[in-house]
């Protein structure tokens, strides 16, 4: 079984890979404006949204492999939080893949460690990991709350994300453990160095989740890249200030 995508849209090819425990859905507040000048081609990573019976393995390069299956023979590639370090890590295996890859509130590490302060602490995530098996609606919900925590609109989207995330059913419980422990285990920060498309990396100034010093680090770390914090957002830019993030999307996929 391969991964749902669905393709709409006309011009330059672009992929959107969604972020842990969500689906394509979480893109349709900005949808309209990336398919009047881009083919874009929407995923549903394995487990979740219209793939939740698609199986998929428990390394990031499974579920890169995944989304390769059913994207494009070349696109851009724009992946967020956990979608980000899926498109990463297509980039990283199949460069001739990936035309250009933006990166959004996103990091090559998500957990915290001797030479690593950007990120979150080991101890918070197998808290998550641990309260999921045990209170799985809750815990999703919480890790929702975290993804808004101090955006100046974190109430309507909040409702936005939540309204979202059961849309098509429970994301499938043993794959979202996977991502969690994904999120604990995965170091891309190695191979950064040797990653050859375009990269351009948005953070959110108030994102508490993947911090912006974290997405400034992966920037500096990748060959051709470059960095943008988007001040009065938090952990869904593409949400709290669409204006500004779509003008960073069109400025980075045409540029020549």
């Amino acid at each position: 079984m391969t991964p749902w995508y669905e393709t709409s849209g006309d011009g330059p090819l672009l992929v959107l890979i969604h972020g842990w425990g969500l689906h394509s859905d979480v893109w349709d507040p900005i949808l309209a404006e990336l398919t009047a000048r881009y083919r874009v081609t929407r995923i549903d990573l394995p487990g979740h949204g219209h793939s939740r019976e698609v199986p998929v393995g428990e390394s990031l390069a499974d579920w890169a492999e995944a989304a390769l299956s059913v994207a494009p023979e070349k696109a851009s590639w724009l992946g967020w939080s956990l979608g980000g370090m899926v498109a990463t890590r297509a980039a990283l295996d199949a460069p001739e893949r990936v035309e250009r890859l933006l990166a959004v509130a996103t990091t090559p590490r998500f957990v915290t460690g001797p030479d690593w302060p950007h990120a979150m602490a080991p101890e918070t995530l197998e808290k998550f990991a641990s309260e999921l098996r045990n209170d799985f609606k809750g815990t999703v919900q919480q890790f929702l709350a975290l993804q808004v925590q101090g955006d100046p609109q974190a109430r309507p989207l909040l409702r936005q994300l939540r309204e979202a995330v059961f849309r098509h059913g429970e994301p499938h419980h043993q794959v979202l453990e996977n991502g969690l422990s994904l999120l604990g285990s995965v170091d891309l920060r190695a191979e950064l160095p040797g990653l050859k498309p375009p990269t351009r990396v948005i953070s959110g100034r108030l994102d508490r989740l993947t911090h912006p010093e974290a997405g400034r680090a992966m920037a500096e770390a990748i060959p051709k890249a470059d960095y943008h914090c988007l001040q009065r957002t938090a952990h869904a830019p593409f949400l709290s200030d669409p204006e500004h993030f779509l003008e960073l999307i069109h400025d980075f996929t045409q540029a020549g």
